[in-house]
């Protein structure tokens, strides 16, 4: 028979696993486009802050005494902003304590309403409209350079290394692509160049002939294309359908999924990324290995993965796992991610920044130039 002491430890001592199980169930949001064309770089983002999340729960953090475990809800926005917003309130009433997402900036910038109001800090691994982090809201950051830097350094590129005088540009009016092109315009203003020509599409047109002819009749040196890479690559292999035989730049297109879809016409593309090559990442080597498990990395994993891990080192700091308390924290954080030191302005921006840009040689991306800023 057992005695009642051996039942009282044994009830005692469920109730203590039930109790920790309970109190350390921390759940991440992670939001992106999960589904669609830019579904390889949503997915890319959701196991970059998976890896994350493993490691945490492996590492044996404490918090007020007790190890932390996280969980991740991730939700498909389809990279439609209004899909965003009703996925940003899905995360919030599911109680996600911090959210990784959106991937684009015409996702993140409607969403951060909805984590503002809700007092849930939102970290962007990839949005880099300016207007993301300047709309007052101390729940907004990103763990990447915004969109000032990209366009300044495009545009330096164009008039002082390859010499371009007449450059015209062309963009999907969405949040990124237009608000990116509209800068990239007014740098090469100041650079002296012309813009030539000014052109839209939107982000579902995939026939570019009647735009690019439009285009090819004001003669430019180069192509500056605000979008993605599914447009992109389609748009680069009818450049030389029409016998275009002119420089293509844009941002964020450096993908092997750009290369498939423009051809043998991809060679020579030029496209702009805020960060780092991710070999020469501080942790990137380690990361690649790390993330193997997941396929290779796309674009914006390692950023996902710094994003975890800052909420995390906010809540060490403020010895908590409330969103209320751990806030004020992620302003005052320090550490070194993968992609380099995480320490967030009063914006809610990196602190300090960099932009590569990459060429395609012999049918793959390779970095030309790291700009520090």
């Amino acid at each position: 028979m057992i005695s009642m002491t051996k039942v009282a430890s044994v009830v005692a001592l469920g109730a203590a696993l039930i109790g920790t199980a309970y109190a350390d169930d921390v759940k991440i949001g992670v939001a992106g486009p999960l589904t669609g064309p830019l579904a390889s770089q949503g997915k890319d983002v959701e196991n970059g802050a998976r890896l994350a999340v493993e490691q945490v729960n492996a590492a044996g953090i404490k918090i007020k005494g007790v190890p932390l475990h996280l969980t991740i809800d991730s939700e498909d926005d389809m990279a439609d902003p209004k899909s965003a917003v009703t996925v940003a309130q899905k995360l919030v009433d599911a109680g996600v304590v911090g959210v990784v997402g959106h991937l684009t900036s015409g996702t993140s910038v409607p969403a951060s309403k909805i984590y503002s109001d809700a007092g849930i800090p939102q970290i962007s691994p990839s949005a880099t409209n300016p207007v993301l982090t300047r709309q007052g809201f101390a729940t907004t950051f990103r763990v990447i350079g915004d969109d000032a830097y990209v366009g300044r350094v495009v545009a330096q590129y164009l008039t002082k290394t390859a010499g371009y005088k007449r450059i015209a540009i062309i963009d999907d009016r969405s949040a990124y692509g237009q608000g990116l092109a509209d800068i990239v315009a007014a740098e090469l203003k100041k650079d002296g160049a012309t813009v030539v020509d000014r052109q839209y599409v939107t982000p579902n047109t995939i026939d570019f002939r009647s735009v690019l002819t439009a285009v090819k009749g004001s003669e430019p040196q180069a192509i500056f294309y605000g979008g993605v890479d599914a447009q992109a690559g389609p748009m680069r292999k009818q450049m030389a359908g029409l016998s275009m035989k002119v420089a293509l730049f844009g941002s964020s297109i450096e993908t092997d999924n750009f290369i498939k879809l423009a051809g043998p016409p991809s060679e020579g593309t030029i496209s702009a990324q805020a960060g780092q090559p991710l070999d020469t990442m501080p942790g990137g080597k380690k990361f690649v290995e790390q993330f193997k498990k997941f396929g290779p990395v796309i674009l914006y994993a390692p950023y996902a993965y710094d994003a975890v891990w800052a909420f995390v080192h906010a809540m060490q700091l403020a010895n908590s796992t409330s969103p209320k308390d751990f806030l004020p924290a992620m302003k005052k954080i320090s550490f070194e991610g993968v992609t380099g030191t995480i320490a967030f302005d009063e914006k809610g921006d990196l602190r300090s920044s960099s932009v590569t840009l990459y060429q395609v040689k012999n049918g793959h991306y390779v970095p030309i130039q790291t700009t520090r800023l």
